[in-house]
């Protein structure tokens, strides 16, 4: 009989790829989104297509997607604090509006004549400015939408829609530069930014995760860092991922001189090798549901990046029109592969109280490996031409593919991410400021001398629960004059940062991870909440005892039987603990 944890995996993966389009807000949106990232790649292919006959123009032509993607990295996690912490639809409407007046200068600018390198490259950086804003919100937004188990179904369809943006935007970009030249396709990315404001401002969107109370911006980042600083299962998804985008960004980077050098085309033969690129990605869709029947997400993210370095040293050691379609095609079902494996693991991972704050690290690591990428490719092919350096990423990337098996990624559907409730609540003598603190939580177990190596184990995997969830600082001792006594300390910055761990913070998970410590003791623990003395009212005693009955926790959430193991080898699988 399957575990209640796998009948959970398995429906997360048994939505259908198209069931979110069901819901008319999210097909509103996903529309609205999808003629914004045509009007992207229209954009980006323009500033390109300025910067070929320019002196330079390997570096120049390079530049503008490092002057596109470097905001994002720049603004992402301040950004996610923003998406986390106010009205995400607010903030987007706002954001699209921006972003249009930017597109409207950039078209002014390009039907006068007045569109130098150095003002289409700072236009482009403040476009990707707006980008960064956008992206964590609009992320973190789609679990407002859809249930939980349609989450994978809604970031497949995302890279859908970014995909044929790909492939239909550069292409009608090509047509438009060709019949009527650069101008008309930035005006029309501006109304793109429109139309996606206008849907925001009909689509009512409701927030399932909205704080009771609005957190600070400094300890709201701080608090993101620390979720992402104290788990490992995130911190392997970024790893792999930037192992793919560091040598895939040569493609997407050189693309452009590959198209008139090696090839000879035009815009519009330029704009037909992104289309390949799309087409290839839309084709991944079709394809990834029989994928991920055969493959895990190792075997996906290996077979997809062999598959990419494949086509990249292909791409120019053949420089055939046709032989260059088919190869981009196979590079965009590749990409698409790694980029939604990614993405919605994290999507399903997250906990809804962070998780536009750890998304904002995913999309530093996806722009930050395409701006760094895109600047290192492009002074590498002006000193060793483009077979050579092409040649160069394909080596890179089958080396970064084979480091990849030291961070496995475990199957983590099937933990339980929603919000668990289950610490008592503080009775202490006095009432402290939200601001109150340091404060010091110390919790005592007495735990049988036989089952202490188990216990000292569990509490290690504790205190990474304690740390993502706000302690900046934990400590476990073992009392000298009794063996079977041991002391939990940690302290969080502030009373409000400890109020937010009773409530909403921990997850399901967490509270499997606790019982599993309580479990080992003999006794219930005991809790003491110190302030510093000053805070402290002269009458009051400023700590207070609670006591927890260990068979509440062992109640809740399901057992994190991957997390003991990350500490033990760096091979391991793991979760977030």
């Amino acid at each position: 009989m399957a575990s209640p944890a796998m009948r959970k995996g398995a429906a997360l993966r048994a939505s259908g790829t198209w069931q979110p389009l069901v819901n008319p807000v999210f097909r509103a949106l996903w529309i609205a989104v999808l003629f914004s990232n045509i009007g992207n790649w229209m954009e980006t292919v323009g500033a390109q297509w300025l910067l070929v006959s320019q002196p330079g123009n390997t570096i120049l032509v390079a530049l503008v997607q490092t002057a596109d993607t470097l905001p994002v990295v720049l603004l992402a996690l301040p950004a996610g604090v923003l998406a986390d912490v106010f009205d995400r639809r607010l903030l987007l409407i706002a954001t699209q509006l921006f972003l249009a007046v930017v597109s409207v200068t950039l078209a002014g600018l390009a039907a006068v004549g007045q569109l130098t390198p150095g003002v289409l490259l700072t236009l482009t950086f403040l476009g990707g400015a707006g980008s960064g804003v956008t992206a964590p919100a609009w992320q973190a937004m789609i679990p407002d939408l859809v249930p939980r188990t349609e989450i994978r179904a809604s970031s497949v369809l995302g890279s859908v829609s970014v995909n044929v943006g790909r492939a239909v935007g550069p292409a009608l970009a090509g047509l438009l530069i060709a019949a009527l030249g650069v101008a008309p396709v930035f005006a029309l990315n501006a109304t793109s930014f429109v139309v996606f404001a206008g849907v925001l401002v009909w689509a009512h969107v409701g927030r399932k995760d909205a704080p009771s109370r609005r957190e600070r911006f400094l300890p709201a980042l701080r608090a993101g860092g620390g979720y992402v600083r104290w788990s490992p299962y995130v911190r392997r998804v970024l790893i792999r991922a930037a192992l793919f985008l560091l040598p895939a960004t040569a493609i997407w980077a050189l693309l452009p001189l590959v198209a008139t050098e090696a090839l000879h085309l035009d815009a519009a033969g330029y704009g037909v090798l992104l289309a390949a690129l799309g087409l290839g990605a839309i084709g991944g869709v079709l394809e990834l549901g029989r994928l991920r029947a055969r493959f895990s997400e190792d075997g996906l993210l290996a077979l997809a990046s062999l598959a990419y370095a494949t086509a990249m040293a292909v791409l120019v050691l053949v420089p055939l029109v046709a032989v260059a379609f088919a190869m981009l095609i196979v590079a965009g079902m590749a990409w698409l592969t790694v980029l939604s494996t990614v993405n919605a693991t994290l999507q399903t991972f997250l906990p809804g109280w962070v998780r536009a704050r750890g998304l904002a690290f995913y999309l530093i690591v996806l722009f930050g490996s395409q701006a760094l990428g895109a600047a290192i490719w492009g002074v590498v092919a002006g000193q060793i031409g483009l077979t050579a350096t092409f040649v160069a990423a394909a080596v890179v990337m089958v080396g970064a593919t084979l480091t990849g098996r030291r961070w496995r990624l475990p199957d983590v559907s099937g933990l339980d991410r929603s919000p668990a409730v289950y610490w008592p609540e503080a009775t202490l003598a006095f009432e402290p400021d939200a601001d109150a603190g340091p404060v010091l939580v110390t919790t005592a177990y007495s735990v049988p001398v036989a089952k202490s190596a188990a216990f000292v184990t569990a509490m290690s995997d504790l205190e990474r629960s304690r740390r993502r969830t706000g302690a900046s600082d934990w400590q476990l001792y073992r009392d000298g004059a009794d063996p079977q006594r041991f002391l939990e300390v940690f302290e969080v910055p502030s009373w409000d940062t400890h109020m937010r761990q009773h409530g909403g913070r921990l997850t399901g998970a967490d509270a499997a991870i606790e019982a599993r410590a309580e479990a080992l003791a003999s006794t219930p623990s005991s809790v003491h909440h110190y302030f510093p003395a000053d805070d402290v009212p002269v009458e009051g005693s400023g700590q207070d005892e609670v006591i927890r009955e260990g068979s509440s926790a062992a109640s809740v959430g399901q057992p994190d039987a991957l997390s003991q193991d990350e500490e033990r080898s760096s091979a391991s699988a793991d979760t977030e603990t």
